[in-house]
């Protein structure tokens, strides 16, 4: 049977517009209007007609929501315009200054705000051009997202095309609708439902499950999880008749282009509705179907806000009033330390299971011995706890007139309780840390990943996953492992082939060639950063005179004070430290040592040595840290500031106000060309060795 292309096209865009309709009032408004069986049946002949005619499919059909190719990774987008946090207040006090500042800023008596609901969830932002959805991104840090588009594709309420009011004589060229996508406390109990039956972990709070849905690399998994999403501004908009003098116009608006909108929003005059209206959301918090954590305001007039302005990251018309952090009383049973990624060992708090912000908690922080001192906290104490920002559980007071006769004083381990290295407190830290750093179990992955950054020993394509998989295979224990791997090691990996682990292999074998400083850093010692570390491979200009340095040794060295000192001193006498150090020497890692920068000034070495220089522009043939390394390499050292100790500044093409402050001081400026002359100069008298 032949059917006429016409009208396979109009019934195609008839189900198309049905359909979405149905999803509206289903997903958006809660309030469906047919059985699921009829809705069932339109979709599978849209299906049909589409498999019929695949020339007629388009990325805006719901046919398209749900069964996208899987994504590697996600890529980057850069918001058009930052999307600004919000500065919170927590007491009554706080909210009528935000409302004394606004009045103020205004020159005005009284301010009319916009109040809705603060949503738990993860911000994002759609892009929609000529009425079409394009593209959609999380907040990220506020300037760069995570391009989740195909995700956010397969969230029902988010409309794919939007729908215009008849009387609007045109829709807006591009419009970005600002929201949180969140997951129903109904449907995160099914989540977790499921994730019981299927013996899989389940997810701690409906925003968590929703971030971790919205971010998954298989499209497919963030539509079986049900997610919603609620709009709550525009960002960016050009064109069409958008409203722009009121906040509470512009939700209507988005509501009217059939996104969902919190139902509880509202317009409030003065400090005492704010509170009022606070107090009612609050009321009917456990009672809403989602998950809130406090309210929002925002000055209702457009030309106000824009009058107000920003202030750093947030904006001076709005302000989020958090509820207090729910709280329980349970039974401290014992306090364990847990060992982190930094080496940071971190007392947590073992309790008798308690109900405390809508989940079962066993285990709250206690932050450091500080706190367990300040709040005098004992082993066998009923104390109160909090679930701070209704996610991150902490021990906040102890509840002394009920204090047992039994309880007991905690005490700080002196050992790591993973590896058994020393553990050290320096001076005016609050944080116990394990001094194995190279050694250490639980410090395992991140010691690994810094030793193979960029600027430490740069081993390209040595990122987290393939570090994950070769710590949690035990393939390797410390960094001097990786100069023992083979391709056979890495090719059975996921993600990986024989020509990808064949590139892994020749940038470790790359990696044996480096300089002092970068192995230095690459070791991760407390307090020792790039700049640390090449003043201490100047200084010292050989890896067995730092080790062997003591601490008046380690202060004669620039920018290096007692503490850091100390930290250098506790990781050098730390024999598992020492251990994994000589492992990668006999690994075949080497650089060129010297006399070191004191040797050399005594010895009259010229020009270079403990000059300052300064680098601006584009150089010819030379890297910015290329440059950098060869003058350190000689014993100078290169800032990023010009001023009056500066000796050199090194200028190349289009320099900046560097370059214009130099000839107002009157500093020498060389070019690539005199820069390699001088060190040329300098090189004729260094000595130099291998390790």
């Amino acid at each position: 049977m032949s059917e006429h292309p016409e009208h396979v096209s109009r019934r195609i865009q008839e189900l198309r517009e049905t359909i979405e309709l149905h999803n509206y009032h289903y997903y958006a408004r809660d309030t469906p209007t047919i059985p699921d069986a009829e809705y069932d049946k339109l979709f599978r002949e849209l299906q049909e007609l589409e498999q019929r005619y695949p020339h007629l499919v388009t990325a805006d059909s719901p046919t398209q929501r749900i069964g996208a190719v899987p994504i590697k990774e996600f890529a980057h987008i850069v918001h058009r315009t930052p999307m600004l946090s919000l500065g919170n207040a927590f007491e009554a006090e706080e909210v009528k200054a935000f409302d004394r500042r606004v009045r103020q800023g205004l020159g005005v008596d009284s301010v009319e705000y916009a109040v809705e609901p603060k949503f738990d969830g993860l911000a994002v932002s759609l892009c929609y051009e000529n009425g079409i959805f394009r593209t959609g991104a999380t907040r990220g840090d506020g300037y760069v997202g995570e391009d989740v588009t195909l995700n956010l594709r397969t969230v029902q309420s988010i409309p794919l095309q939007l729908k215009l009011d008849s009387h609007a004589a045109q829709g807006p060229s591009f419009l970005e609708v600002r929201g949180e996508v969140l997951m129903l406390k109904a449907d995160f109990e099914k989540l977790n439902r499921r994730q019981r039956e299927k013996k899989e972990r389940e997810f701690i709070n409906p925003r968590n499950a929703a971030a971790g849905s919205l971010r998954q690399l298989d499209p497919g998994i963030t539509a079986r999880r049900r997610l919603k999403f609620f709009a709550y501004g525009i960002g960016v908009c050009e064109g069409g008749n958008v409203p722009r003098d009121k906040q509470n116009h512009l939700l209507d608006y988005l509501e009217s282009l059939r996104f969902p909108v919190a139902r509880e929003r509202n317009t409030v005059t003065g400090v005492a509705e704010l509170l009022e209206y606070h107090r009612e959301v609050r009321a009917m918090r456990e009672n809403l179907p989602y998950d809130i954590d406090g309210t929002v305001y925002k000055v209702n007039d457009l030309a106000q806000q824009q009058k107000l302005g920003f202030v750093s990251r947030a904006p001076r018309y709005a302000l989020a009033h958090k509820f207090p952090a729910q709280e329980a009383i349970t039974e401290l049973v014992g306090i364990d330390i847990q060992v982190g990624r930094t080496g940071a060992m971190t007392p947590v708090a073992r309790l008798k299971p308690v109900f405390v912000g809508g989940a079962t908690v066993t285990n709250a922080t206690l932050h450091n011995e500080d706190e367990i001192r300040r709040k005098d906290v004992m082993i066998g104490d009923w104390v109160t706890v909090r679930r701070a920002g209704d996610v991150i559980p902490e021990v906040v007071a102890v509840q002394k007139e009920n204090r047992p006769p039994q309880v007991m004083p905690f005490v700080m381990p002196d050992h790591c309780p993973v590896c058994g290295s020393k553990a050290v407190r320096l001076p005016g830290e609050a944080l116990t840390r394990c001094t194995g750093g190279l050694f250490c179990p639980a410090q395992r992955k991140q010691a690994i990943l810094h030793f193979a950054s960029r600027r430490a020993m740069d081993i390209n394509g040595l990122g987290d996953r393939l570090v994950d998989q070769l710590v949690d295979s035990a393939i390797i224990r410390t960094p001097a492992d990786l100069y023992k791997l083979g391709v056979a090691a890495l090719a059975h990996l996921q993600r990986m082939a024989e020509k990808s682990a064949g590139n892994i292999i020749a940038a470790i074998e790359k990696s044996k060639h480096t300089t002092l400083a970068r192995f230095i850093y690459s070791l991760g010692i407390r307090n020792v950063g790039e700049t640390t570390a090449r003043e201490l491979a100047r200084y010292f200009g050989s890896l067995d005179r730092l080790m062997e340095a003591d601490m008046e040794s380690l202060c004669q060295v620039p920018d290096i004070g007692p503490v850091v000192a100390e930290s250098i001193r506790d990781f050098f006498a730390e024999r598992h430290n020492l251990e994994v150090i000589e492992q990668l020497r006999a690994g075949g890692i080497q650089w060129k040592e010297d006399a070191g920068t004191q040797a050399k000034a005594d010895s009259g070495f010229p020009a270079g040595a403990g000059k300052i220089f300064v680098l601006t522009g584009t150089l010819p043939h030379l890297s910015r840290e290329d440059a950098r390394e060869k003058i350190e390499a000689l014993g100078g050292k290169v800032t990023g500031s010009v001023s009056k100790k500066t000796d050199y500044v090194v200028a190349g093409s289009d320099p900046g106000s560097k370059y214009d402050m130099a000839v107002e001081l009157g500093i020498r400026i060389l070019d690539e060309e005199g820069l390699l002359q001088l060190l040329k100069d300098s090189r004729s008298d260094s000595v130099s060795g291998k390790s």
